[in-house]
């Protein structure tokens, strides 16, 4: 697999949400469960959230491509130990609309699968109509070409500049039935009329194994376009229906076994579910897309691997200039802080604003943890860097407090550490600390990044409690 290309922001026109809520009712495809699917409107820089009514505490999953876990018939988000599936119709119902904002409320595991399509997301829409919000929609534009495949399906996706957003996909399968396909979108605007009713489809010589692997326990012929194209016993026919709960059906040849609602209905789905994956992205795309035997596992691939460029454009350092005197010099964090060497990790602070601060450490060939990490190649660990972080966070906390010395910071919980690149002797690091919520009950939540010569090299969240000593 490869990817080359560049990605680029740009603020075009208002984000938009629903104006008023609707809900569904339905069979989950998977479960089988009936199921109870409620749109609500949201507001601006929100995004697409889902929240699980069914289970205590209401838990909420972002709709953004690193938090798909499983591609296998359906799209599938999770966060911690909570899931929902089935997501990739409705979303892109949402995309087509150019709805930024929403909050979807499932009592379940799965979105209904109503009747394989967008239709009747596209319907409910249209009726709650849209409603613009007093804030810019960011659009991500495409400058140069992208590319991503998998060799061992064949599958490849390549994005190319263009003005608007548009899409042509390509899906070819070894069937008498279902052979090579091509379904275009020029215009979202065309989503609607052109692709919503599309319906997923399933060979019948599938389902066996699908329903081995516990799935498709709510699939029949009203929810999915049924290919039949590998002759078998009526016998066997027969007893798959049944366990379908589905009339039997004659097996004497191979057909579709659905009428269909466009000759090229099955790459007309794949479309579907191409927006519908890619806006996990988070913003819309300016560009086109041209997708060759597409499925979930690609197009989530691909939106992941937009998802971190973006993220690596949208975290800019801070400014640090050396000779500017620092807001707090080491003798000061000293005062405010425990460590003392080897384990004080900030040398200076150089700004401190009501939710943020920055701090520096200048990392030199002198510490102590090179001399086994690692000898003859010298690289910081990673888990000094997230004390550093938690230390200039700490910072943050205790300069606000009165006879701050009496009082200390702990972790209570790290999430979401990641590392992009090394740090080595001769490096400043540069530490971003941001509350993005107030501080409660002596619990502070705290957002941490770090950076190399403006290139961002780790980043965390923590949850410290503020604790009075004894």
């Amino acid at each position: 697999m490869w990817l080359n290309g560049d990605l680029f922001i740009q603020n075009m026109s208002k984000q938009k949400t629903i104006k008023q809520s609707f809900s569904f009712e339905g069979k989950g495809l998977h479960t089988g469960l009936n199921i109870k699917l409620t749109f609500r409107p949201a507001p601006v820089n929100h995004g697409v959230r889902i929240v699980r009514t069914d289970l205590p505490d209401q838990p909420v999953i972002e709709a953004l491509a690193e938090n798909v876990t499983h591609t296998v018939r359906g799209t599938v988000l999770q966060k911690g130990d909570v899931q929902v599936s089935t997501v990739e119709h409705a979303f892109a119902a949402l995309y087509a609309f150019g709805i930024d904002n929403c909050l979807l409320e499932v009592n379940a595991p799965e979105f209904p699968i109503l009747d394989g399509s967008a239709k009747f997301f596209v319907q409910k829409i249209q009726e709650a109509g849209t409603e613009e919000l007093d804030a810019e929609k960011d659009y991500f534009i495409v400058r140069k070409k992208i590319e991503y495949s998998l060799p061992e399906s064949g599958a490849k996706i390549t994005i190319l500049p263009d003005d608007v957003f548009t899409l042509d996909v390509h899906i070819g399968f070894k069937s008498p039935v279902l052979g090579n396909q091509f379904a275009s979108l020029d215009s979202l605007d065309d989503f609607a009329t052109e692709v919503s009713s599309a319906r997923t489809f399933v060979f019948v010589r599938e389902i066996e194994p699908l329903l081995s692997m516990n799935l498709i326990k709510g699939g029949d012929l009203k929810n999915a376009i049924v290919i039949y194209d590998e002759l078998m016993s009526q016998e066997v026919m027969d007893k798959m229906a049944d366990k379908l709960n589905q009339e039997h059906i004659d097996a004497s040849q191979p057909r579709y076994l659905t009428k269909l609602n466009y000759e090229n209905e099955p790459a007309r789905h794949k479309l579907l579910d191409v927006i519908g994956d890619l806006s996990l992205i988070g913003k819309p795309i300016r560009g086109k897309v041209i997708a060759r035997y597409p499925g979930h596992k690609i197009n989530t691939d691909v939106a992941k691997i937009i998802r971190k460029e973006i993220k690596k454009q949208e975290v800019a350092a801070p400014v640090y200039d050396d000779s500017a005197e620092p807001v707090l010099d080491v003798n000061a964090i000293r005062k405010l802080l425990p460590h003392r060497w080897p384990f004080l990790l900030v040398d200076k602070i150089i700004e401190i604003k009501d939710k943020s601060i920055v701090g520096v450490k200048n990392v030199t060939a002198n510490e102590t943890f090179f001399q086994g990490h690692f000898p003859q190649e010298p690289v910081m660990p990673g888990v000094l860097i997230v004390e550093a972080m938690a230390q200039t966070g700490g910072l943050l906390i205790l300069n606000d407090l009165e006879d701050a010395d009496k009082y200390s910071t702990y972790f209570l919980k790290i999430d979401n550490v990641k590392f992009r690149n090394k740090v080595v002797p001769g490096d400043t690091l540069i530490f971003r600390l941001e509350l993005p919520e107030p501080v409660r009950r002596s619990c502070a939540i705290m957002k941490g990044t770090a950076f190399v010569g403006g290139k961002l090299v780790a980043e965390a969240e923590f949850m410290a409690q503020i604790v009075k000593n004894k």
